[in-house]
This record gives structure tokens, C-alpha cells and sequence, in this order.
């Protein structure tokens, strides 16, 4: 059983994370952008994508493989170029959407194997991200004291407060969607969504472009 001394840390990881993921960056901003453009059930699925990165960076951070995300740092580099060139076809692919009805329901129509690739990209690419569990985290828990089963806890509590604190924005960004009819409402909102993903996906090729010149 959990004492309250083994209880308080995990309530400190839940509140934490909390405020690092209401934050918007470009998870946040390209997960609203998926919610305009797309349907509910993808958006839902890229927040899978989202989650899964963060129980990566999790996971790295506990068993302190900081060295061998080194070491892994180009296929990460890698995973990280597909997802913003991934998420910026999705962006053009709205911007020049027609906006007849038959046209919006094939744009909804999106794999939720990309979408969730996509999530789990963006997350592995967000700096924001990267800071909070290899840099925060340790100054939240004693991550020495982290076992199987207190990793296996905090797992689980990841998932739950990034659908948490992050359903929101689908649940609202659909709504929106959902009370736009007209073709020309319709547009706007295809191009709000194209920005946003878009500029999500710039920042991970952009960053990409930036590690592999600092490299040179």
C-alpha cells in the first residue's frame, strides 16, 4: 500500500504536468488544428500519439537513459522531420480545400495511423516536452526511488491528465467545426486550421534544420 509519503509525489507529477501541458505550444496548436480540420475521433487519436511521446520521455527520464537518447538522436531527428513534413501536407491539403460537403468529409477521412504518428512526432520534437522530463521531472521526484511499478503508475497518470487537461481543445475546436455550415465559414476555418497545424510542422523542420547546421 501507498502512504502518504509515497502518495504526495505522484500528486506534485499530476499537478506538474498539468501546467506544462495547458500551456499552448505546438502540440497544443497542431492538436486544435486537427480538431478544425478533422473529425473527433482522429483528433482523439493524435492526443493518443501526444501521450504515448510523453510516457517515451518518461521513460527515458526514469531510467536515466540520457545517453542513449543521445545516441538515438538522429533517428528521433528522423521521426521528428517526417511528422512536420507529415503535418505540413495536412496544412496545405486544407488551405486548398474546396469546401463542398463531399470534399469536407474526404478531409475528415484522414488515417489514424498518421494522425497518431503525427501526435507522437510532434511530442518527440517539442522542446517544452524535453525540458519537463529531463530537466523538471527530476526536481518533482526522486526518480532513484522509481521502480517498475511506480513507472507503471506514472504511465498511466500521464495518459490520464494529457486527456484531461487536453480534451478541451478537441472537444471545443470540434464544436466550432461542427457550427460552421456555410462554404465561405467553412474556408476560414479550414485555413485557421491549416495555419495551425502548418506552423506546428514548420517548427519541427525548422528545428531539424537548425540541429543538423549546428552539427556541420
Amino acid at each position: 500500500m501507498f502512504g502518504m509519503e509515497h502518495i504526495t509525489p505522484f500528486i506534485a507529477y499530476i499537478v506538474a504536468l498539468g501546467i506544462a501541458a495547458v500551456i499552448p505550444g505546438p502540440g497544443v496548436a497542431a492538436l486544435v488544428g486537427q480538431a478544425l480540420g478533422g473529425n473527433r475521433r482522429t483528433s482523439f487519436v493524435f492526443l493518443a500519439g501526444i501521450a504515448l511521446g510523453d510516457v517515451v520521455y518518461l521513460t527515458v527520464a526514469v531510467v536515466g537513459l540520457a545517453a542513449v537518447a543521445q545516441t538515438f538522436a538522429s533517428a528521433f531527428m528522423l521521426i521528428k522531420l517526417l511528422g512536420g513534413a507529415y503535418l505540413i501536407y495536412m496544412a496545405l491539403k486544407f488551405w486548398f480545400s474546396d469546401t463542398g460537403l463531399s470534399r469536407v468529409k474526404a478531409a475528415k477521412e484522414q488515417s489514424d495511423t498518421a494522425a497518431f504518428m503525427s501526435g507522437f512526432a510532434i511530442t518527440l520534437g517539442n522542446p517544452k516536452t524535453i525540458v519537463f522530463y529531463l530537466a523538471l521531472l527530476p526536481t518533482v521526484m526522486d526518480l532513484n526511488a522509481v521502480g517498475i511499478a511506480e513507472w507503471a503508475v506514472l504511465a498511466v497518470l500521464t495518459v490520464l491528465v494529457l486527456f484531461v487537461v487536453l480534451a478541451p481543445y478537441v472537444l471545443l475546436a470540434s464544436k466550432a467545426r461542427a457550427m460552421m455550415t456555410q462554404p465561405k465559414a467553412l474556408r476560414r476555418l479550414n485555413r485557421v486550421a491549416a495555419t495551425a497545424i502548418g506552423g506546428a510542422g514548420a517548427i519541427l523542420v525548422s528545428e531539424v534544420a537548425m540541429s543538423a547546421l549546428r552539427r556541420t
